[in-house]
């Protein structure tokens, strides 16, 4: 990568593309948030984690959070109201994981980090207050695609961690196929944008065909968490996600999609708060869900 390109990302980060004022919950919750850092294959990596106050029951249940950001921009503090809210609707604890970007850390460097995260908190439940056991995954638009190749990864290597949901949030699930060729609304980065995160994130076009890139080109799927896929109505990247969803279903995946018609990518972080609200308390209320389904055994 050579200066001229390093200042285009740095030009791209500061000006954050496709992003409005972001939106905060319509109430605050009473949240405890702490700064930790966790070892990983690739190095330390920052995690925000946000625990109830309320809580009274000793260890709780944990979902694991990833930011969205085309994989090249972003960081954390993007969800922190909204992991805030998570935790108090579910009664868990939320880790919400600065993980590295691309061009600098390309694929699938982000994939082994988060996997990698998510494996030091299982294995150390006494320094977040969690239940080891019961654990959830997730993530916002390029968060969503790094949440279903981590449940990919765990599947291939037995199931380790005991992922009880995933959540895919708009996620991009199909890194090979021309942008150009996919459904087009007003709404959407123009093609060129989104050809340049790809190939800023991939090696080389063909590194798309890995499922841990391209999580629709997976081919097992059997014995993979439960699923909630939401999607945007104005949005190129929803038919992936409900042909994703489809193939989970036919390997005997549960799986509930949920489409917001009229809304663009995004829609959770920018725009109108009611439906971004909405499927804030999807996602919440199926983590809470999912946690008692999983305590009963």
């Amino acid at each position: 990568m050579n200066n001229q390109q390093l200042e285009m990302i740095n030009r791209i980060r500061e000006n954050m593309v496709g992003t409005g004022p972001a939106l905060q919950p319509s109430s605050s919750v009473p949240v405890q948030r702490q700064e930790m850092i966790i070892p990983t294959s690739v190095g330390d990596t920052r995690v925000l984690m946000y625990t109830p106050e309320s809580n009274t029951d000793g260890s709780l249940p944990v979902f694991i959070n990833m930011h969205g950001g085309g994989f090249i921009m972003g960081n954390a503090g993007m969800d922190d109201p909204w992991c805030k809210l998570i935790a108090y609707r579910s009664n868990c604890v939320v880790i919400n994981i600065d993980y590295r970007l691309a061009p600098e850390h390309r694929f699938p460097t982000a994939v082994y980090e988060c996997y990698d995260v998510a494996t030091w908190i299982h294995e150390h439940p006494e320094a977040f207050g969690i239940k080891a056991a019961i654990m959830a995954i997730g993530g916002h638009s390029a968060g969503g695609n790094l949440a279903a190749a981590v449940c990919l990864l765990n599947q291939q290597r037995g199931n380790e961690l005991p992922f009880v949901l995933q959540i895919l949030d708009y996620p991009p699930l199909d890194l090979v196929t021309d942008p150009a060729e996919k459904p087009s609304f007003d709404e959407v980065l123009p093609t060129e944008v989104s050809k340049m995160f790809n190939a800023m994130y991939l090696e080389s076009p063909d590194v798309g065909k890995n499922p841990l890139a391209s999580p629709i080109f997976a081919e097992f799927l059997e014995g993979l968490p439960e699923a909630l896929i939401i999607t945007a109505g104005k949005d190129s990247l929803a038919a992936e996600a409900r042909d994703y969803a489809e193939k989970l279903q036919r390997q005997g995946v549960k799986v509930q999609h949920k489409q917001f018609e009229g809304v663009p990518h995004g829609f959770t972080h920018q725009g109108d708060l009611a439906i971004a609200e909405e499927a804030w308390h999807l996602m919440s209320d199926k983590l809470k869900e999912a946690f008692a389904s999983a305590e009963q055994g």
